[in-house]
């Protein structure tokens, strides 16, 4: 594995000289913004969106001294940034994630830092934001290893094995509690699971703008919204409570500032879709009018030179499997 300095590039990368060439601008009314696991849509999450909370990545691989050593497992993964974040730090790391566009890109930056590091596809049926009891326990003989499913080497991922587990995005998944038990199974013995979420609502800014969801969602009849979703476990002790019932002994925890700062507002708002909570309501009202209302409701975090910034505060829990 090369030097640290060689991976700092892909999480201060700007957002504005990556972003793929729109054919329109994202909030105009017949703007289509990406289609989940589409290229474009996966190159908006790891090129805009996706860095907003590696200062979040960063305090917890600090406060665990994260480094050579340390066998890491990210469930939820995403496009594999905080696996090149712990990588950069001399760790050894092994993802999961259910979408398996974002899951490719992640086994491509995992390529270029080198072996000893691998990625799993959930399951066939596995639902968007769970992950399968098999998710990350396959080896040689396995048949997603038989079909060619691993990035790198059909190393074996197996339950027990990691001193560290990750759930970065556990605001995605359907039953996080089921997912925090799974993260258990797979630490060793004494090993720390982190479980992370929103902060507290009146904290983070980018909570109105969630809050279209919910309301757009609504409107067209589908109920509450994916934005209740994202903050769903951003009251105090819910985090907590999660790991105490998958059987985890929390040790401690933080808030840690995440400003979304974006270099224009087509950048932000295709950022925003790019997460996935606005799709309830794109399913109703369409990916125009939705994308439309987003940048309205960025219109008072715009600053004069163009720039959209929307402070936050994100929570983390590290908890000890017993």
């Amino acid at each position: 594995m090369g030097p640290a300095s060689t991976l700092s590039a892909p999480w201060q990368h700007s957002a504005h000289t990556a972003s793929a060439p729109s054919a329109q601008p994202a909030g105009s009314a017949n703007a289509l913004p990406p289609e989940p696991g589409s290229a474009s849509r996966v190159r908006d999450w790891a090129e805009i969106q996706e860095r907003m909370l590696a200062p979040l990545v960063e305090a917890v691989y600090g406060r665990l001294d994260v480094g050579p050593g340390t066998r890491l497992l990210g469930l939820g993964c995403g496009s594999g940034l905080a696996l090149l974040m712990a990588a950069s730090r001399g760790a050894s790391v092994q993802g999961h994630d259910d979408d398996g566009a974002r899951l490719e890109l992640a086994r491509q930056r995992l390529r270029s830092v080198g072996r000893g590091h691998a990625v799993a596809d959930a399951p066939p049926g596995t639902p968007p934001g769970g992950l399968a009891d098999t998710c990350a326990d396959c080896d040689e003989a396995s048949p997603a290893a038989a079909r060619g499913r691993w990035g790198l080497r059909p190393a074996a991922v197996r339950p027990g094995e990691h001193d560290v587990v990750t759930l970065f995005e556990l605001y995605r998944a359907e039953q996080p509690g089921v997912l925090v038990a799974r993260a258990r199974r797979h630490a060793r013995r004494g090993g720390q699971v982190v479980l992370t979420g929103w902060g507290p609502r009146e904290r983070c800014e980018t909570g109105a703008v969630l809050e279209l969801s919910e309301r757009l969602a609504r409107t067209g009849g589908e109920g509450d919204g994916d934005s209740s979703r994202a903050f769903r476990l951003s009251a105090p002790g819910a985090l907590e409570r999660l790991a105490l019932t998958a059987g985890l002994r929390p040790e401690g925890g933080g808030r840690i500032n995440c400003p979304f700062a974006y270099p224009d507002m087509e950048s932000a708002v295709r950022g925003l879709r790019s997460t996935g909570l606005f799709d309830p309501a794109a399913r109703r009202v369409g990916d125009g009018p939705v994308a439309k209302e987003i940048e309205e409701s960025l219109h008072g975090y715009a600053r004069p030179d163009g720039t959209v910034r929307m402070s936050n505060v994100f929570r983390y829990v590290i908890a000890r499997s017993a």
